[in-house]
C-alpha cells in the first residue's frame, strides 16, 4: 500500500495537488511551485553545519519545516530531492574507453614517433613506417590496458561511506539507501552506524562518535544537543553535529539532516580537492624533455647532412632524403615500449607487495620523492586505542605488548621480586577496568568506546575473559564531561551476603580525591599525603609520554570508601616497522614529516616513538600556519617535522610550501581531511582498508594493507624503474649512433656501405628487440633504496650518459670499420666482407647491452645470472645471428656466407673490448668516488 500511495502522491506532484494552502505560505511545495525551475534549483534548502550548531534543534526543525516526532512524508522527500539532489558524490565522470585510449597519444615522444612514421611512409620507407607504427600501437595498448585494470582494482576498494541508514518517515522508522536522504529527514543513530549525512542532533544518549577520518582526532567526540555559542563569530567545536562518514562508537541518538552530498562538511573538502590539479610526474617531465631533445638532434642531423652534401656539390633533395632516413633511424622507437612495459611490470610487482597504482608514471615518482608528509591517525598509528603500560597501587609496573582489540600480547612485569603477588595485583587492577565497562569485543571487532576496548583487551592478555559476568550490575553512573568518571554499582553473583561494590574509572584528578586507601598485596592501607603525591607523580610521568592516563578504584561506598588500585596508560600505538621505515628513508635522504589533528602532547609523543625530531623549532601548529604569510610558510615548513592541530587547508599549504621550495612531495592519509593535500602532492598515498572513498579517489597509490613500510618497497621500485629506463636509453642511443655513424661516414666518404638493407633491418630488430627490452626488467638492486632520490631537474640524457654513449659508439664504429677495411680486398666487397662486418656489429651490440645492465656496478657485482630474461634474449639473438650466417636459405636473404670457428673466436674477442672497457671505467669511477668520499668535509655531507 505504501508504494501505491507513494506513486499516487508523485502523480499529484507532477500534475498538481489540490491548492490547500492557496500558495500564501512558505512550505516546500509552494516554494518549488512558485519559483521558476532555475531559481528553485539554486534555493539553499539546507543549512551549513556551522550555522545549524548555533541554533537550537527546534529552530533548525522550523527552518527545515519538519516535525521531529514524525519526520518527512515520502512526497516531501521526493520534492526536496529534486532541488537538493541525491546524497552522494559524483567522484569522477567515467570517460568512455575510446577516449582513454586516445589520451595515450598525448605523449610528446609518441607524437614524434607518429611524425617519423608519416615521413617514412611518404618517402616510401615502408619497413621503417610499419615498424614504428607497430611500436606505437603496442605502447598505447599496453598503457591503456594497465590503467584500465588499475581503475577496476580501485573500484573494488572504494565503497560509498554509508550504504544504508535508519530514518523516520511519516512517523514510522524505516531503512533505505543513504543516497535517498534529503535535508529535513530524521535519522536514527545506533552503535556501529556510519553517519549518513550532516545531522543536527536533538537526542543523544551517551553518544560518542569517532571523527578521526574527518578531524584526525584519535579520541571519539562526545555529543550533546545543546546549542554552541560562538562569541565574536569564533568557530568552536560542533558538539551537537554528527558529520557524514563518521562512526558511532557508543550510545545512540537522533538528528535532523541539515546538509547532504557536496553541501556537507565532507563535501566541502571534496569540492576543495576538485579545485586542485594533480601535477605531472617527474617521469612524464623527463620523457617530455627527452622527446624535445631527440627532436632537436634529429633536425640537427638533417641540417648537418644537407650542409655537407651542399659543400660536396651533391643534389640537396638526395641529401635531404638521406638525412631524414638517418634521423628516423636515430629515434629509438623501442623506448616507449620499454618505458611502458617497465612501468607495467613495476605496477604488477607493487600489487603483489600490497600497493595499487592508478596510473603507470606514478610508480616511478616515489623514486624522486625527498619529503613524505604522513598523516598520524590510521597511517603511522593503528587508529586503535591500546593499553601499553600499567602501574598498580603497590608499585608493580607492567608493560603490555601487542595491539588491536584481541588477546594477542603479553603482560610483562618489571622490577618484580614476587611474581605471584604482582600478577594478582595486576589482575585486581584490570578487573576494575573490565567491570566498569560497556564495550564488547567479538572476533577482534570492538563495539563500544576505544578506551574501554583497550581495557578489555588488556584483561584478555592477562587471561581474564568475561570478568564482568561475575557480577550483577545494579546501577551505572555514566561518564560526563563534568564528572570525568564512569562508575557501576554491582554485587558479586556468588556472594551470599550480596555486599555491594563500586567499580570506577576516570581522570586521575577526579578518582584519587575520592580514595581513602590503596591496595598493597591484597591488604588495604590508608593513603598518606606523601603516597598521594607519589601516585600523582606516576600519572604525570606516564602522561608525559603521550599516553592517556586512566585511574581505577573500587570500594563499598562511592564517595568515602574507595580503594585506589592503580593507573593504566593508553595510546594509539605506531604501526609495526614504522620506525625502521623512517630510519631507512632518512638514510636515503627522504625527510618524513608528521601531520595530525591531535594535540601537541600526543603528536610529540608519537613522533618521539617513531624517531622524529621534536624540538620546539621542529613543531608547528595549525594556528601558526594560518598566521604565516607565504614567504614565512616557505621558510618555516621545510624545517618542521611535526604539525599538530592542522586543518585540510593547513595540509594543502604545507604541500604547496614544500613544492615551492623544490621538493618532490609524497603525502599519505586515510581520512576526508587528507583528500585535498593527497591530490595536490606529487604522489598521494591512501590507505586501502580504512581510507575513505574521497581519499582513495584523490590518491595516486593505495596501500592495500595500510602498512607504512610498504612505501619502502614502492621507493625501491620507483628508483629501479628509472635506472632501468636510463640504462635502456643509453644502450639504444649508443647502438643508434654507431649505426648512423657507420652509414653516414660511408655515404659522406663515398665508400661502399659496409652493411646491406636486410642487415641494417636485422640490427634494428635486435636494437629494439628482446635484448633491449630485457634491460627494462633488471631486478631491483639491494642497496638502491639507500641511494639519494634523483634530482628531477636533471634530464634523462645527462652529461655522464652522453660520454658513455659516445665512448661505446666510438668502440663499435672503430672496431667495425677496422674489420671492414681488414676484410675488403681489391676485388671489391664480397659476401665474406659483409658477413664479418655484420657479425662484428651484432656481437658488439650484445657485449654493449651487457655493459649497460648497470651504470655504476660491474656485471659480476649485480650477478651475471640475476636477469634471466636478459640471458635468454641475448642467447636467442646470438642464435639468430648464427642462423643468418650458417643456414643456406637465410644466407641468400641476408647475403652472408659461413664463417670459420677461428673467425667467430676472433670476433668474440674483439667485440668484448667494449664491455671490458666499460667494466674498467666503472671500476675506476667507484674507486675514485670511494677515495673522494673519504675527503669530504662535514659541510659537504650536509
Amino acid at each position: 500500500m505504501r508504494y501505491f500511495f507513494f506513486a499516487a502522491r508523485s502523480l499529484e506532484t507532477i500534475f498538481g495537488a489540490p491548492d490547500m494552502c492557496k500558495g500564501k505560505c512558505k512550505c516546500w511545495p509552494c516554494a518549488a511551485r512558485d519559483k521558476p525551475p532555475q531559481d528553485a534549483a539554486t534555493t539553499p534548502m539546507w543549512l551549513a553545519a556551522s550555522e545549524a550548531s548555533s541554533l537550537s534543534y527546534e529552530e533548525v526543525a522550523q527552518r527545515l519545516e519538519v516535525d521531529v516526532l514524525k519526520g518527512l512524508t515520502w512526497q516531501e522527500a521526493t520534492q526536496r530531492r529534486q532541488f537538493s539532489g541525491y546524497n552522494e558524490f559524483k567522484v569522477s565522470v567515467e570517460d568512455p574507453p575510446w577516449k582513454k585510449y586516445l589520451e595515450q597519444f598525448q605523449n610528446p615522444l609518441i607524437l614524434l614517433l607518429l611524425a617519423s612514421a608519416v615521413v617514412s611512409g611518404a618517402m616510401k620507407q615502408l619497413d621503417d613506417a610499419v615498424s614504428i607504427t607497430i611500436a606505437i600501437v603496442i605502447v598505447v595498448t599496453v598503457a591503456f590496458v594497465q590503467e584500465y585494470r588499475s581503475e577496476k582494482s580501485l573500484q573494488e576498494l572504494t565503497k560509498l561511506v554509508p550504504p544504508s541508514c535508519h530514518c523516520l518517515r511519516e512517523g514510522t522508522p524505516d531503512s533505505f539507501l543513504a543516497r535517498e536522504l534529503v535535508p529535513g529527514d530524521i535519522v536514527i543513530l545506533e552503535i556501529g552506524d556510519r553517519v549518513p549525512a550532516d545531522l543536527r542532533l536533538f537526542d543523544a544518549v551517551d553518544l560518542l562518535i569517532d571523527e578521526s577520518s574527518f578531524t584526525g582526532e584519535t579520541e571519539p567526540s562526545r555529543k550533546n544537543t545543546d546549542s554552541v555559542l560562538r562569541p565574536n563569530g569564533a568557530h568552536s567545536s560542533n558538539t551537537n553535529i554528527a558529520f557524514m562518514g563518521t562512526l558511532v562508537r557508543s550510545g545512540n541518538g537522533k538528528g535532523i539532516v541539515v546538509s547532504t552530498g557536496t553541501n556537507s562538511e565532507f563535501g566541502s573538502v571534496f569540492k576543495m580537492m576538485l579545485e586542485e590539479k594533480a601535477p605531472k610526474t617527474p617521469l612524464q617531465k623527463s620523457m617530455d624533455s627527452l622527446g624535445a631533445q631527440l627532436s632537436m638532434y634529429s633536425f640537427a642531423i638533417i641540417a648537418v647532412i644537407m650542409l655537407i652534401g651542399w659543400w660536396q656539390g651533391k643534389v640537396l633533395l638526395e641529401m635531404f632524403q638521406i638525412g631524414v632516413s638517418l634521423a628516423v633511424a636515430a629515434i629509438p622507437e623501442g623506448l616507449p615500449i620499454v618505458v611502458t612495459v617497465t612501468l607495467a611490470l613495476g605496477v604488477m610487482r607493487m600489487a603483489k607487495r600490497k600497493a595499487i597504482v592508478k596510473k603507470l608514471p606514478t610508480v616511478e615518482t616515489l623514486g624522486c620523492v625527498n619529503v613524505i608528509c604522513s598523516d598520524k591517525t590510521g597511517t603511522i598509528t593503528r587508529n586503535e586505542m591500546t593499553a601499553t603500560v600499567l602501574v598498580t597501587s603497590d608499585g608493580y609496573i607492567a608493560e603490555l605488548t601487542g595491539a588491536g582489540y584481541n588477546d594477542h600480547g603479553q603482560v610483562l612485569l618489571h622490577k618484580c621480586d614476587d611474581p605471584e603477588a604482582a600478577r594478582e595485583s595486576v589482575a585486581k587492577l584490570l578487573e576494575v577496568g573490565a567491570v566498569a565497562n560497556n564495550a564488547v569485543i567479538a572476533n577482534e571487532v570492538l563495539m563500544g568506546q576505544p578506551t574501554e576496548g583497550a581495557l578489555l583487551a588488556a584483561a584478555m592478555k592477562h587471561g581474564m575473559y568475561n570478568v564482568a559476568d561475575r557480577y550483577v550490575r545494579l546501577q551505572e553512573y555514566p561518564f560526563s564531561s563534568e564528572q570525568k568518571t564512569m562508575t557501576v554499582r554491582c554485587v558479586p553473583k556468588y556472594d551470599p551476603d550480596k555486599r555491594e561494590v563500586y567499580f570506577t574509572k576516570g581522570a586521575m584528578e577526579r578518582i584519587l580525591p575520592k580514595c581513602t586507601a590503596y591496595s598493597v598485596n591484597g591488604t588495604v592501607q590508608p593513603i598518606t599525603e606523601q603516597k598521594r603525591a607519589e601516585f600523582v607523580a606516576e600519572a604525570h610521568e606516564i602522561g608525559r609520554k603521550g599516553l592517556r592516563v586512566i585511574a581505577l578504584a573500587k570500594g563499598p561506598a562511592l564517595l568515602t570508601e574507595l580503594v585506589y588500585m592503580g593507573i593504566v596508560g593508553i595510546c594509539d600505538p605506531p604501526r609495526p616497522m614504522v620506525r625502521e621505515a623512517i630510519n631507512m628513508l632518512s638514510e636515503a635522504g627522504v625527510q618524513v614529516k608528521m601531520v595530525t589533528g591531535d594535540a601537541v602532547d600526543t603528536a610529540v609523543a608519537i613522533a618521539q616513538m617513531i624517531g622524529l625530531q621534536t624540538s620546539q623549532a621542529n613543531v608547528l601548529s595549525g594556528e601558526q600556519l594560518d598566521a604565516f604569510s607565504e614567504p614565512e610558510l616557505d621558510a618555516a615548513v621545510p624545517h618542521a617535522t611535526v604539525f599538530y592541530r592542522v586543518s585540510p587547508k593547513n595540509k594543502l599549504s604545507i604541500v604547496k610550501a614544500l613544492q615551492r621550495n623544490g621538493y618532490i612531495v609524497g603525502m599519505t592519509g586515510d581520512g576526508v581531511n587528507d583528500g585535498v593535500a593527497l591530490k595536490k602532492a606529487d604522489i598521494g598515498i591512501a590507505m586501502g582498508k580504512n581510507g575513505t572513498d574521497v581519499c582513495k579517489e584523490a590518491a595516486d597509490m593505495i596501500l592495500v594493507d595500510d602498512d607504512f613500510y610498504t612505501i619502502i618497497a614502492a621507493i625501491e621500485e620507483g628508483k629501479s624503474i628509472f635506472h632501468n629506463i636510463r640504462n635502456f636509453v643509453g644502450f639504444q642511443l649508443s647502438t643508434s649512433i654507431a649505426a648512423l655513424a657507420l652509414i653516414a661516414l660511408a655515404t659522406l666518404m663515398d665508400i661502399p656501405t659496409p652493411l646491406n638493407a636486410m642487415q641494417i633491418l636485422w640490427i634494428n630488430i635486435i636494437m629494439d628487440g628482446p635484448p633491449a627490452q630485457s634491460l627494462g626488467v633488471e631486478p631491483v638492486s639491494e642497496d638502491i633504496v639507500k641511494q639519494k632520490s634523483r634530482n628531477t631537474k636533471e634530464p634523462m640524457i645527462t652529461r655522464k650518459l652522453i660520454v658513455n654513449v659516445l665512448l661505446s659508439a666510438t668502440f663499435i664504429v672503430a672496431g667495425t670499420l677496422w674489420v671492414f677495411n681488414r676484410e675488403m680486398s681489391s676485388e671489391g666487397i664480397t659476401a665474406r666482407d659483409t658477413t664479418m662486418t655484420f657479425t662484428c656489429f651484432v656481437f658488439f651490440d650484445m657485449w654493449n647491452a651487457l655493459s649497460y645492465r648497470s651504470q655504476t656496478k660491474g656485471v659480476f657485482q649485480i650477478g651475471l645470472f640475476s636477469n634471466t630474461f636478459f640471458l635468454v634474449a641475448v642467447g636467442l639473438s646470438v642464435l639468430g645471428q648464427l642462423l643468418v650466417v650458417y643456414v643456406p636459405p637465410l644466407q641468400s636473404v641476408f647475403q652472408t656466407e659461413a664463417l670459420t670457428a677461428w673467425d667467430m673466436a676472433f670476433l668474440t674477442a674483439l667485440t668484448s673490448s667494449v664491455w671490458v672497457f666499460s667494466e674498467l671505467k666503472k671500476l675506476f669511477e667507484r674507486l675514485l668516488e670511494k677515495r673522494c668520499r673519504g675527503k669530504k668535509t662535514p659541510l659537504e655531507y650536509v
